[in-house]
């Protein structure tokens, strides 16, 4: 009739499967691999990546915090091996709570200097 298929959910996923739904390169999922520890799809006997809907939501998160956050590799992997707890704020990205918190304080010490600046001088 008229309506779109359903995507139906599967046990595993190729690495093309992967890439397609992450809009991701296959090479950089493999590169993930070697730098996210968090990331390690089995394989199959034939050797293989079979990716399973948890590996997808960690590929997800990944992308989100290096491609929207602006996390560097580096960060990303010290941000998900501290198990941090995120926030999402009203405008989108992710960012760590005491990471917003620290933000907040520079910007007031900064509002305040430049308030004392115009009234003294």
């Amino acid at each position: 009739m008229g309506s779109t298929p359903k995507q139906i959910k599967k046990l595993y996923y190729s690495i093309g499967e992967v890439s397609k739904l992450t809009k991701l390169k296959p090479y950089v999922l493999r590169y993930w691999e070697t730098e996210f520890k968090q990331l390690s799809p089995p394989k199959n006997r034939a050797g293989n990546r079979t990716y399973r809907q948890e590996d997808i939501e960690i590929v997800k998160k990944i992308k989100d915090l290096l491609y929207n956050s602006k996390y560097t590799i580096k960060g990303a992997i010290t941000l998900l091996n501290s198990g941090k707890e995120m926030e999402e704020t009203v405008d989108g990205p992710l960012v760590n709570t005491e990471k917003r918190s620290d933000i907040l304080n520079k910007v007031k010490q900064e509002l305040k200097s430049i308030l004392d600046f115009i009234h003294n001088g």
